[in-house]
């Protein structure tokens, strides 16, 4: 066990806990508060815990395997589906469906469960945290359905943000596509995506989402992967994409 004031510092046991896709960092540093991991048969205590080449880690008794070369896949939501590994009230979640030959994955963000598109997975806890990040800068489209006028001054001035119920939201593109009596489908393009952003904005503006789709996150397209479909991509296009990601 590499002591957290030491000089050799290998790497934070949340981060490696992560990358092995046992939990997301924060997950991780919850389970280590709650007493499940143990470093070479002592309790971790501290998050700041390095972990060490052969080192031995512990979940609740059972061993960590060294993690593995990160992997991506895009994945095709349903609507009706919760983005989480367990709902306390019982209703079906994205990991009851996904192949069984897939390893342990944790999703890039979230889609409510009335959205559906495009979710990326991945077996690299840190990297989820990743890019879920504003500062990754990756652009999140979307076609949104919605029903009521749509005033396209209002949608051209959310480019500068707004405030909804003292939460602030940053800068959204969102122009028409196309209208049909009182419904019509807009693109929309945000970098960050707050919880429920788009439905909140819309509802401020008058407006009720009455279907969500994410068709793009960053570099990677929903394209044309059917529904409740799981589509590893490329590890040569992951390098060209995230050139400091591990394995």
């Amino acid at each position: 066990m590499t002591n957290p004031e030491s000089g050799e510092r290998g790497e934070r046991i949340a981060k490696y806990l992560a990358r092995a896709g046992v939990a997301s960092r924060r997950d991780a540093e919850r389970m280590i508060e709650s007493g499940r991991v143990a470093l070479n048969g002592t309790k971790v205590l501290h998050p700041a815990t390095f972990v060490a080449a052969g080192d031995i880690i512990l979940i609740d008794g059972s061993p960590v395997g060294e993690p593995s070369r990160t992997r991506l896949w895009r994945y095709h939501k349903r609507a009706g589906l919760l983005t989480t590994h367990r709902d306390p009230e019982g209703r079906p979640t994205i990991f009851e469906r996904m192949p069984p030959e897939l390893p342990r994955v944790v999703s890039v963000g979230r889609l409510d469960l009335n959205s559906e598109g495009l979710l990326l997975l991945t077996n690299d806890g840190a990297l989820a945290r990743q890019l879920e990040l504003p500062t990754t800068g990756w652009l999140r489209r979307y076609r949104v359905r919605v029903h009521g006028t749509v005033d396209p001054a209002r949608l051209a001035a959310l480019k500068g943000g707004i405030v909804v119920d003292g939460v602030r939201y940053g800068p959204i593109s969102a122009e028409i596509d196309s209208t049909k009596g009182s419904n019509s489908w807009l693109a929309v393009g945000l970098n960050e995506g707050k919880n429920r952003e788009i439905r909140k904005v819309m509802a401020a503006l008058g407006l009720e989402t009455t279907r969500l789709i994410r068709i793009a996150y960053g570099p990677f397209q929903l394209g044309n992967l059917p529904r409740g479909a799981v589509a590893e991509v490329n590890p040569k296009v992951l390098r060209e994409q995230l050139p400091k990601v591990g394995r």
